[in-house]
């Protein structure tokens, strides 16, 4: 029976494909939909991931399977409807895409400087198709990952950022992909490709989002090329409405002495699996993962990393936590892999999890493949409870019972959202993560 359903949801994914093909409006012919078709027979081969893969041995698609969902169609918002994922003022540069498609009408420049090009996909193929098209589907092996093929093949529009040489961006950049979840439950493909030259300096926010209570399906896919000595801290936030279904894939390419830093941070979805994948490829690069994600009733998180030391003398620090009440489940799989060029190597990995009910679960396996002699790696992973020490100090001291729990998680918590530069964004996530620890903290017995 399984196997009958991949075998009909994969049917109808390839159907869903001849028709929109046959919608472009003449544009079959151009290079990006050259790239769509080999995505499609990429994902024709694989079809959906299972449990008989490795690295998804804990997360099962049968629930997404159980819908058949039709490429979405193209709703609309106001601005003010923006409200709940805004987090800064008007000089912050804002890109909006509405499921899938670009919203320029919520969409604003901010104070770019010059020569920084923040565009829909679509004027960026019109704009620099060199440019696009050298990058552009070159990080991501679609051939051993389906899902990520299946984001190509459907690929109409995204986000495009590009950062000359020298240029430093002041305020966040913020780029939303929003869901409006039509009655019939629908998928969006959001795709973000963000190229930075030699020493630019900038911080990317990336928001997911969509309304509570209805079911639909958002597959992204990112791409981010750092170059030589640039300075890149890039925030993704997944808001997903409680009903719906997130996966996404994000690869980044690092060169010789860059400081790429990425955070996160997963809040929403009934489940949500994210990959997120960095080529450490030149001398001197500084890589920072850190990783927060809280869910309570059955939520299903999954989390897997890959960081590829290919370069001598690189470092890399990686920190994820979890928080998971409920009947929700956790799962954290991150790998660590030195190539044997990769000598003087430097790396740090560690999963930390709370859990606050005997019915919550995490699956947690850090994992370091070394093949270089002179390195310094180390690994390790922490699933607990809250400390009960701690809870009787605090209430001692005149809090009471949910008072105390909601303090201790908020630490537990804290420590991953002071890591963020920007004042406002952190501020705007304290916000979401007490907001969400109130509604899986507070009611646990």
């Amino acid at each position: 029976m399984k196997q009958s359903r991949d075998h009909s949801a994969r049917e109808q994914y390839l159907s869903s494909f001849k028709t929109f093909e046959q919608g472009l409006n003449g544009k079959a012919g151009t290079p990006l939909h050259q790239l769509r078709r080999q995505a499609i027979a990429q994902f024709a081969a694989q079809g959906f991931p299972t449990n008989r893969d490795e690295e998804w041995r804990y997360t099962s698609l049968a629930p997404l399977l159980q819908h058949a969902f039709q490429p979405a169609q193209g709703g609309t918002l106001s601005p003010a409807d923006l409200t709940p994922w805004l987090f800064a003022g008007p000089e912050s540069p804002r890109l909006v895409l509405v499921d899938g498609r670009y919203a320029p009408e919520l969409s604003s420049p901010g104070s770019l400087p010059s020569g920084v090009k923040l565009l829909n996909l679509e004027a960026a193929l019109q704009q620099l198709p060199d440019l696009v098209l050298s990058c552009l589907n070159h990080q991501v092996d679609g051939e051993h990952h389906a899902l990520a093929a299946l984001n190509t093949a459907f690929l109409q529009d995204g986000a495009f950022l590009y950062l000359p040489a020298g240029i430093e961006v002041e305020h966040p950049i913020h780029i939303l992909f929003l869901s409006t979840a039509p009655a019939a439950p629908a998928f969006s493909s959001p795709r973000l490709l963000v190229i930075t030259e030699a020493r630019s300096r900038a911080t990317l926010v990336e928001t997911c989002a969509g309304p509570q209570g209805r079911v639909y399906l958002t597959n992204a896919l990112a791409e981010v090329v750092v170059g030589e000595d640039a300075q890149i801290e890039y925030c993704k936030i997944q808001q997903e409405g409680d009903a719906a279904f997130h996966l996404d894939h994000t690869r980044i390419h690092e060169s010789c002495r860059s400081r790429f830093t990425a955070h996160t941070i997963s809040l929403g979805a009934r489940l949500s699996r994210n990959q997120l994948d960095t080529l450490l490829d030149g001398e001197g690069v500084d890589s920072t993962l850190n990783g927060l994600y809280l869910a309570g009733g059955e939520q299903h998180l999954d989390h897997h990393t890959l960081i590829e030391h290919a370069q001598p003398h690189c470092s890399s620090h990686e920190l994820y936590k979890g928080i998971l009440g409920g009947r929700s489940t956790g799962v954290f799989r991150g790998r660590i892999h030195v190539w044997p060029q990769a000598q003087k190597t430097d790396a740090y990995q560690a999963n930390r999890n709370l859990l606050l009910s005997p019915e919550a679960e995490i699956d947690t396996r850090p994992q370091l493949e070394i093949y270089a002699d002179d390195v310094k790696c180390s690994h390790g992973a922490t699933v607990g409870q809250l400390d009960e020490e701690a809870l009787f100090y605090l209430r001692a001291r005149g809090l009471n019972l949910t008072q105390a729990r909601a303090l201790l998680t908020q630490a537990f918590a804290g420590e991953l959202l002071e890591r963020l530069s920007s004042p406002a964004l952190r501020q705007h996530l304290e916000r979401l993560v007490a907001d969400k620890l109130a509604t899986i903290a507070g009611g646990q017995p």
